[in-house]
């Protein structure tokens, strides 16, 4: 018993990790639960035995993927000093490498607007977006929330931004832009 229902959780993750590439990837209106399934090695029957809908899979993937995001920014604030902690979450966020990357990317930049048009998926992303909040807030002098909402939107608008352009400079100029809005020069 205790072999399947490891089995059944490994496989769950593996649903779960290739949907995140494929909605990061093209979006999650132009992906059908056949090609997850395809893209996790796995039969379009078997979805069904793992999630109610397509809709529950995003809303736990999306849910899930942020919850990683936010422990890992608390793991690094607890590690770090918080002039430290700041520079390496800001610095890591605003890296051309994970602007390239928009398959492994952040949920809030690349499904950010999809995300923003499924309800049911709100309340664990905002719990997630607040865990982020709270860590930035923590990292900033004076602890100030106003200035860590400023932060978060200014790294996720510019990794947004600089994947939309097609002049490298410009793409830089917005990462650079984000830094120094954190705080960072």
């Amino acid at each position: 018993m205790r072999m399947t229902s490891e089995r059944k959780a490994e496989t769950r993750e593996r649903i779960l990790a290739a949907a995140g590439t494929l909605f990061r990837s093209h979006g999650v209106d132009a992906v059908g639960v056949d090609a997850i399934m395809h893209e996790a090695g796995l039969t379009h029957g078997g979805f069904y035995a793992h999630f109610a809908s397509k809709e529950a899979l995003v809303a736990e993937m999306a849910s899930a993927a942020l919850a990683r995001s936010a422990a890992r920014w608390e793991r690094i604030s607890e590690e770090a000093d918080a002039a430290t902690a700041l520079a390496r979450i800001v610095e890591a966020y605003l890296d051309p490498a994970h602007v390239a990357a928009a398959e492994r990317g952040c949920v809030l930049s690349t499904l950010g607007p999809e995300m923003a048009r499924r309800h049911d998926a709100r309340p664990a992303i905002a719990a997630s977006i607040r865990r982020m909040l709270d860590v930035l807030a923590r990292c900033l002098p004076g602890r100030r929330r106003q200035r860590a909402l400023a932060t978060l939107s200014a790294m996720v608008g510019a990794v947004v931004l600089a994947r939309l352009c097609d002049d490298t400079r410009l793409a830089d100029e917005f990462l650079v832009a984000a830094r120094n809005a954190a705080g960072l020069r």
